[in-house]
């Protein structure tokens, strides 16, 4: 800490969202790196499969793609200085690391609950308006609605993380969880936090109910279209394109609903930990399975792309 006339400022946080324990650490690491590395290789080859075969050059499989690279930067912003973290007990982080961290944290946040809607709009002109679908969903159309999540994601995140980075801290630093997230950091600040809580709450009562909402409706229409169809094949056909949007869909809901959508945090961080540790580390690792073994499509394009590879070889 650094002394400012009479008020101490904080220059950095220990992170205590386990305990600082070297064996128990060096176990965690083995756990988590692991999931960490499927986590990050799953999401690269759906990246890789839908640049490299022609066939997945549609808006369904280039929204997955940029919900995949997404996945990939939500974790490393939390994961390797965790795994830093298990292997030389050093739970510190600089005050400007753990803002920078809790900004691209949020921000990728925000944008994954945008991008979860676009891909229920798609589904829903795909499967709703299937005449019109093609001359709407361009690949340029496609490209400007992935832009547009990434940047309401920084947009959002910039007003709450501002505001948060002017509050004074000048008491306790221990930061009781595994990242810098903006429950925590609040919870430390030595002003009035009354105005931020609420900007941060009204703001994730925002994104999540907005982009639910969509969700729901979007799905609703599916669902009274794809009952009005003739036949139990088309529908069953149907409901696959849709099975593993909504798998993921109920994994994401389900934790951030339980994390920010409370007004007040206090005695609240042992389970929003929890929560945050199935967002950040679990999630991450299942999706590409949900998406993938589900998908006969997307399996076949990456046997073509695994054989193209060894053919450059």
């Amino acid at each position: 800490m650094v002394k400012m006339g009479n008020e101490t400022n904080v220059e950095e946080f220990i992170l205590e969202g386990f305990p600082a324990d070297q064996h128990l650490g060096n176990l965690l690491f083995v756990v988590f790196l692991p999931l960490y590395l499927v986590s990050i290789i799953g999401n690269t080859v759906i990246i890789t499969t839908v640049c490299m075969d022609h066939r997945l050059q549609i808006p369904m499989y280039l929204f997955l793609g940029g919900f995949s690279f997404l996945e990939c930067c939500f974790t490393t912003s939390v994961i390797p200085k965790l795994l830093a973290i298990f292997l030389s007990g050093m739970q510190t982080i600089s005050f400007a690391a753990c803002l920078t961290q809790a900004f691209v944290f949020l921000s990728l946040g925000v944008s994954g609950f945008f991008l979860m809607a676009v891909m229920s709009m798609d589904r829903y002109m795909a499967i709703c308006n299937p005449l019109h679908y093609h001359t709407i969903m361009t690949m340029r159309v496609c490209f400007l609605l992935i832009l547009f999540c990434y940047s309401m994601g920084i947009v959002i995140t910039t007003s709450v993380v501002v505001k948060v980075s002017q509050q004074s801290y000048c008491g306790p630093n221990i930061i009781k969880h595994f990242l810098c997230d903006l429950g925590p950091l609040t919870q430390l600040s030595c002003s009035d936090t009354r105005f931020v809580e609420s900007l941060a709450f009204f703001l994730a009562l925002f994104i999540i109910l907005f982009s639910l909402v969509v969700t729901i409706i979007c799905y609703i229409k599916i669902t009274v279209t794809i009952m009005h169809l003739p036949s139990a094949k088309e529908r069953q056909k149907a409901f696959s394109t849709c099975s593993s949007h909504l798998i993921v869909l109920f994994l994401m809901y389900g934790s951030c609903i339980f994390i920010y959508i409370k007004p007040n945090q206090d005695n609240k961080l042992d389970t929003n930990r929890e929560a945050a540790l199935m967002n950040t580390v679990v999630t991450p690792v299942l999706n590409p399975f949900i998406y993938t073994l589900r998908n006969k499509q997307f399996r076949l394009a990456l046997r073509d792309v695994i054989y193209k590879i060894k053919l450059l070889r």
